[in-house]
Parts: C-alpha cells; sequence; structure tokens
C-alpha cells in the first residue's frame, strides 16, 4: 500500500491487477472482505468499500451467502479499460512528442520494434 491513493482503491487496483493476470479466474471466488482486511491489515468497511467499486464497476458480482465472484468478461472489459487508459496516457503523449521532433509514423513505428527487439525474453516474462 502507498499513500498516493485511497486504500480501497489500491485494494481495488490489487484485485484488477489478480484477475488481468489470472490470479483471480473469471467465475472463481475472491477472498472475502474479513480476508483482505486481515491479510492487509485495513479496516472491514474500506476492504468492502475496494470491493464494491469493482461490483459497481460489473468486475465482480455477489452470490449471496456464499461470496464475491469474478464476473464472466472481467478480464477483457479490464484490458480494454486499462489500454484505453494506456493509449491516453502513453501514446498520445508520445505520437505528440514524435511529431515535435517531425519524426514521422514510420519512423516511430521503427524505433518502437528496434526497442522492443532489445528487450530480451527473460526480461518481457519479468514485466
Amino acid at each position: 500500500m502507498d499513500s498516493t491513493q485511497p486504500i480501497f482503491r489500491q485494494l481495488a487496483l490489487h484485485i484488477e491487477q489478480g484477475i488481468v493476470d489470472g490470479t483471480y479466474p473469471e467465475e472463481t471466488q475472491i477472498p472475502s472482505t474479513n480476508e483482505f482486511s486481515a491479510f492487509l491489515r485495513i479496516n472491514p468497511a474500506t476492504a468492502n468499500k475496494g470491493i464494491n467499486l469493482l461490483v459497481d464497476n460489473g468486475v465482480l458480482y455477489k452470490r449471496r451467502g456464499i461470496g464475491m465472484f469474478v464476473a464472466s468478461g472481467a478480464r477483457q472489459k479490464l484490458l480494454g479499460t486499462r489500454r484505453e487508459a494506456f493509449t491516453q496516457q502513453y501514446i498520445h503523449p508520445l505520437i505528440t512528442e514524435a511529431a515535435r521532433l517531425e519524426i514521422t509514423p514510420e519512423e516511430l513505428a521503427e524505433m518502437i520494434r528496434q526497442t522492443a527487439d532489445d528487450i530480451t525474453p527473460t526480461t518481457r516474462s519479468a514485466l
């Protein structure tokens, strides 16, 4: 946990990452509010707020008396949202700066390919 974001949002991001990386597959149960609060040493109400954020976004759903489960299509939904954010956060500024430097789209694509080739498979798997 860090202090740059509210704890409930950090928990939601942690769960989202678990869904994206396969720790929490679709239609499987996630740990309970009490389990998250004990493990992370946070207030159960804070844990509940983070989980409910994902329920509101359609990523999790509740099975009454059983617990919270990852919704079908949650991973694809999260990947789509993250790709949009990636485009806004990284691609738009990259293209804007490339245009300022008079780098053509073709040159930029080649620069990206060359840089990607420099990353070894071991490094890629660590990312």
